[in-house]
């Protein structure tokens, strides 16, 4: 259709080309017969993959600053498109089993030691199967703690306030399953490990994240947290403890409450009051934490502190604290 008063050919917008252009055709054998050949080598290079789609250079050293990028990218655009706001962080040993299941390994270990009697690693292994028995009351604690927060719908009342972990088994396992009990989504930040790590199966499947580095999936567990409540646990749970108390201390993220589940394990494994004695920490660094026994306690401690700091325990957007 031309325009009004003009004399000019308007071209139709441009369809499927109908000749194609030179190099959508590969020379053919007829011009040489080599050329096939070469080409089929040239195209199968590691040279000629296109970056992003090159697994073995994304996995080499010059690679390493875009890896982190996308390690912090991938989960910050799905929890954002989710709308996942504000978590509460459980941590905790991946070796504390529901009751039910360390009960049955103390079994084994019973029968296996009645045949054995001296051998000194089962004994051993007994007694430690014991001792996590006994820590077993901390699985139904996280598990009962990981229901409360998912139901938390009278102080958070848009519901994102969202049960975060490792996503490990354990006291992890434990916490998710208190919010899958009830129906509730929850988040999994799994890490990539030389021996392979499975993710719980409670974690909601669109909410589980494996992530290369250390130091991305920390910043992720810190960066929406309203709260961290610690149960007994090892290397793994000391070094996020210990991270998170460091940023608090020197306030380079705004203070939140830290919760230590079980006094009698904690002041042996982190004697708080023996740092201050010795002048390595200040008494007002006692207060970055507190102890609690059970599900409601954690739960009202954290109700309680926010009250304290004036603040809500689920801010608006305009209002988060960015960590």
């Amino acid at each position: 259709m031309k325009p009004k008063n003009s004399r000019t050919r308007i071209p139709s917008p441009p369809a499927k080309r109908r000749e194609p252009l030179p190099w959508q055709k590969p020379k053919p054998a007829a011009e040489d017969a080599g050329a096939p050949a070469r080409l089929k080598a040239i195209l199968s290079s590691a040279s000629y993959r296109k970056a992003d789609e090159d697994i073995s250079f994304l996995d080499g050293d010059e690679a390493r600053g875009p890896r982190l990028q996308l390690d912090y990218l991938k989960a910050e655009v799905r929890l954002t498109a989710l709308g996942i706001k504000h978590t509460i962080v459980v941590f905790g040993s991946t070796r504390i089993l529901e009751p039910i299941a360390a009960k049955r390994r103390v079994r084994a270990l019973e029968k296996a030691f009645s045949r054995k009697k001296n051998d000194k690693t089962l004994r051993a292994r007994l007694a430690t199967a014991k001792r996590i028995l006994a820590k077993s009351r901390f699985y139904d604690i996280a598990r009962e703690f990981g229901r409360l927060v998912s139901q938390s719908g009278a102080e958070c009342p848009d519901r994102r306030l969202v049960v975060m972990t490792g996503g490990g088994p354990g006291i992890m396992e434990a916490a998710n399953r208190g919010a899958f009990d009830c129906g509730a989504e929850s988040i999994g930040l799994n890490i990539s490990l030389p021996n392979e790590q499975y993710p719980n199966p409670y974690i909601t499947p669109d909410l589980c994240f494996l992530f290369r580095y250390f130091a991305l999936r920390k910043l992720h567990f810190l960066h929406r947290a309203r709260a961290l409540v610690a149960f007994p646990g090892g290397y793994g749970t000391l070094d996020e403890l210990f991270e998170a108390l460091s940023l608090i201390q020197t306030r380079m993220i705004k203070p939140l409450p830290v919760i230590l589940v079980g006094r009698d394990y904690w002041q042996k494994a982190f004697d708080v009051d023996f740092l201050v004695e010795e002048g390595t920490i200040d008494a007002e660094d006692r207060d970055l934490i507190w102890f609690a026994e059970s599900a409601a306690e954690i739960w009202d401690g954290i109700l309680h502190w926010y009250e304290a700091a004036g603040e809500p325990l689920c801010p608006t957007p305009s209002k988060s604290a960015d960590h």
